[in-house]
């Protein structure tokens, strides 16, 4: 009987990380009466000399994922949160730093928005969590640089008009009908990168580039005539690489969420683009990522979606 197997090949481990996911921390901040809010979702991910946990089930090289987080509720306390980039660059600073065995650190954040309740009572601590976007932010540590990728994700925005889609290629199985006046809308889930990378320089005010990423972001889809979400999606890449110089990379997935025309013509009715039907999927995905010229796309593709 003949003999199928094969000669035993090396087996070696691969790329491998582990953490603590999914942290929730809350960071209250009393000023008198006047209390601030910080809610965050924070990721520690690790990696380094990790290959005889895997190999022998060694810990000796092993920060217990408890611990890391501890240490995201103790950093919490120890240097509050100023913003997510700031309090994931502490994060990582530590791990790297402190652990022989751990070379890379990598740290996400999303931030939950709160809106103060103003009332007449006694101080001012009530608030009331906003509907708008969740803030993001990546922090990669090595120990010798530094990579920062903010972002957002669900900001629902939508053009009632001064959106068109036409000429497109158009084979048996199109039924898609032109339109020259439809409704643009989409949930933007955006990244971008900044260009600081050592801890020498001098860094971003973070808080300040989200709120005018974010500006220029909405600016471009409001005042854009779209032929197409491409377009859209690109004009408003440009506008952030244009005006905000510490943005090299911004990466987008945008998808369409469609609104169709509903036919009220059974019921004897014009639809003067007044009435729609919101379908929710399927959905065509536009993504794309707008660079700084003679930069280096380096935002994964698969960023957008986390």
């Amino acid at each position: 009987m003949a003999d199928n197997s094969r000669p035993a090949r090396p087996v070696v481990l691969g790329q491998n990380q582990y953490g603590k996911a999914e942290n929730r921390v809350v960071r209250i901040t009393r000023d008198g009466d006047t209390h601030h809010i910080k809610d965050l979702n924070v990721s520690v991910a690790l990696s380094g000399d990790m290959d005889e946990v895997h190999t022998s089930g060694s810990n000796a090289s092993v920060l217990p994922t408890d611990t890391t987080k501890n240490t995201v509720f103790a950093f919490a306390k120890e240097h509050g949160i100023d913003s997510a980039e700031q309090f994931g660059i502490h994060l990582a600073r530590h791990f790297v730093t402190s652990q022989p065995a751990i070379h890379r650190a990598r740290i996400r954040v999303e931030e939950y928005a709160w809106e103060r309740i103003e009332h007449a009572g006694r101080g001012a601590h009530s608030f009331v969590r906003t509907g708008q976007e969740t803030r993001l932010a990546q922090i990669t540590y090595d120990g010798s640089s530094w990579e920062v990728v903010s972002g957002l994700k669900d900001l629902t925005v939508l053009n009632s008009t001064d959106s068109e889609f036409w000429g497109y290629v158009k084979d048996k199985y199109t039924t898609l009908p032109e339109a020259h006046d439809r409704i643009l809308a989409t949930d933007v889930s955006a990244r971008w990168r900044f260009d600081w990378t050592d801890d020498a320089e001098k860094t971003p005010d973070w808080d300040e580039s989200y709120e005018q990423v974010k500006r220029h972001m909405l600016q471009a889809f409001a005042e854009t005539y779209s032929l197409s979400l491409q377009q859209t999606l690109y004009q408003m890449g440009t506008r952030i690489i244009e005006h905000r110089a510490e943005i090299d990379e911004v990466r987008f997935s945008l998808p369409n969420k469609h609104h169709f025309l509903v036919d009220l013509g059974p019921f004897g009715l014009k639809n003067d683009n007044e009435v729609y039907l919101a379908a929710d999927r399927p959905y065509g995905l536009i993504e794309a990522t707008v660079l700084r010229e003679g930069r280096e796309a380096r935002i994964p593709a698969d960023l957008t979606n986390l």
